[in-house]
């Protein structure tokens, strides 16, 4: 099974990812993983920016490919619809899926207040994140449907209220009673 964390960015993506890892037993593919080797190597948004990328998944799914079928992979993304290369990134997903079984897209969100607390908070640098408040606040003034939102297993979760041990509990108990059941 492949579970996709899609969110704005700041909303907890890879602190929920680590929670819901531990409690699936699964591996973990943070898309900063993919991205930071990009930011650190070619200029942003170049087209060697995007060959990069393109290299580390091809690298990445050879090596999902090799992994047993029952092993479940938590991916984080940011991927709003009317973007080219979301579209590019979505299609890489389903096909994915179409390798290693249900690909369960998870929505997560927070509100504005808590995106910027979230989004400003210590450490999030080290991993080349954004961490502007006006950076959340641009994608809630925005308010693009995330990519997948109309795919057949669907969770959006409110996270504001919710710790990462929470809302990965949370979606371990929708994957338990709507997908493995």
């Amino acid at each position: 099974m492949l579970v996709l964390l899609n969110g704005a960015p700041g909303v907890g993506k890879l602190t929920v990812g680590r929670e819901l890892s531990s409690l699936l037993e699964a591996r973990l593919l943070d898309v900063h993983t993919v991205y930071n080797l990009s930011f650190a190597l070619t200029e942003f948004k170049s087209e060697a920016f995007f060959k990069t990328i393109r290299s580390i998944w091809a690298l990445a799914d050879e090596l999902i490919s090799e992994l047993p079928v029952d092993e479940t992979i938590v991916f984080t993304e940011t991927l709003a619809a009317g973007s080219p290369w979301a579209e590019e990134t979505w299609a890489r997903y389903e096909r994915l899926a179409k390798e290693r079984g249900p690909l369960c897209s998870i929505h997560l969100s927070c509100s504005l207040d808590e995106n910027s607390r979230r989004i400003s908070s210590i450490g999030r640098s080290d991993k080349r994140k954004p961490q502007d408040p006006e950076y959340a606040r641009s994608w809630h003034e925005r308010d693009r449907p995330l990519m997948g939102y109309d795919t057949e297993r669907l969770l959006t979760l409110e996270t504001t209220n919710l710790s990462a041990r929470q809302a990965a509990q949370s979606i371990r108990k929708w994957i338990y009673s709507e997908i493995l059941s």
